[in-house]
């Protein structure tokens, strides 16, 4: 996967531009014209609730694939959890190392430090959708995990959304990212592409408007 457009790269990265604070809204463009708001604000705050909540049903060591400026790392350490931040940003890895917390600047698809020992893959604020293949991404985070760990999903609030699509990143002043393989997923789509991937769902809950889903490994 290396090489490949990620979420807000390239052209006038407006990913980037938001993570420094520079804008507080982004919209996701997909090339069939549907669009979607997004509030970067939950990403470069702490933890709310419903991140702690989540925390509490998880097991360290976690991985956070995708971690943005490192709120949920940040939120694990201070709950005495070991865990990692993973982005392929560098503008997100610079902020979580300059707040001294553990992240890989890299791809989840790519090699990642102490394989096969997570207890817990966490994939939020959208990042089952990472690579456009949520079958593939859910495998690669079996691999990564220790036999009796697991994957917190956040699902679409639309249970049964499933569409994998092309999309690019666009900040309020225009700022347009290069165009990147995308996926959303429901709570209800998730059981399929965690069967294909030799997971299944054992816990679903919600809180503030966000759904979540964890699955292990299927025996």
């Amino acid at each position: 996967m290396s090489g490949i457009a990620t979420f807000g790269s390239g052209g006038a990265e407006p990913y980037a531009r938001a993570l420094l604070r520079e804008e507080d809204i982004l919209y996701l463009h997909s090339v069939d014209g549907t669009r979607a708001r997004i509030d970067v604000t939950r990403w470069t705050e702490d933890a709310d609730a419903v991140d702690g909540g989540l925390l509490r049903r998880a097991r360290g060591p976690v991985l956070d694939v995708g971690c943005g400026p490192g709120r949920m790392v940040k939120a694990a350490v201070a709950r005495g959890m070991k865990a990692l931040g993973v982005d392929v940003s560098p503008v997100a890895v610079e902020i979580v190392r300059s707040a001294g917390l553990p992240v890989h600047h890299g791809s989840i698809f790519d090699p990642i430090p102490y394989e096969g020992s997570w207890s817990t893959a966490l994939l939020l604020d959208g990042n089952i959708g990472i690579g456009g293949n949520p079958a593939a991404l859910l495998a690669r985070c079996r691999q990564v995990l220790r036999a009796s760990g697991g994957v917190i999903v956040e699902t679409h609030p639309d249970s049964f959304r499933d569409r994998a699509f092309e999309c690019s990143v666009v900040g309020q002043d225009g700022n347009v990212s290069d165009p990147f393989a995308w996926a959303e997923v429901g709570r209800t789509a998730l059981a399929s592409h965690a069967a294909d991937a030799g997971l299944r769902v054992v816990q679903s809950w919600g809180g503030d408007g966000r759904f979540f889903s964890r699955l292990l490994r299927a025996r």
